[in-house]
């Protein structure tokens, strides 16, 4: 697949086959784009947790109470660590969430590319993830995702509405 047809092709999914996991060769390789993204000073300050098991899902399932969410059967977990991450001197800036925000991205277009469907979910509840990880204080919940192949029959929408370029770049 050409990459700008999988940036027009990739959209979240809400549709997940509870009893399709992931091949664990796939789930690696998708692993292995968020380890590869870059990061400021390349401090890599972040952790990638892949829930797979049934005590581990029902522990993080009810962090977003969505009934397709609770479907995937793998949820992954972005954590970054504040203080391993750059933080520019002229005026304090952490880049901790621009890290975290590429390393994200780069997995959720390998899963694209491999088939596999994904949501950038920020509504959770980090209190509950908290919890359920055992994070250290310095451990920062940034975003989660479900992992999975959609349920047989399902069709992406296809529709993405964006601005128009001309309403959002400056050239100068």
């Amino acid at each position: 697949m050409d990459f700008y047809e999988l940036v027009r092709n990739r959209e979240s999914i809400r549709n997940y086959d509870p009893a399709k996991p992931l091949e664990k060769d796939t789930l690696y390789r998708i692993l292995e784009a968020g380890r590869l993204a870059p990061s400021a000073v390349n401090y890599q300050p972040w952790r990638f947790m892949v829930i797979s098991s049934n005590e581990m899902l029902a522990k993080v399932r009810p962090c977003y109470p969505r009934s397709w969410f609770h479907d995937a059967p793998h949820i992954l977990v972005v954590v970054g660590v504040a203080n391993e991450a750059w933080v520019r001197e002229k005026d304090g800036y952490n880049f901790l969430e621009t890290d975290l925000t590429i390393a994200l991205d780069h997995m959720i277009l390998a899963a694209e590319y491999e088939g596999v469907g994904t949501c950038w979910v920020g509504a959770y509840d980090p209190d509950i993830l908290r919890n359920a990880l055992s994070l250290k204080k310095n451990e920062i919940v940034y975003s989660i995702t479900p992992l999975g192949y959609p349920k047989e029959g399902f069709e992406k929408k296809g529709n993405k509405k964006r601005k128009e370029i001309s309403e959002i770049v400056k050239f100068l």
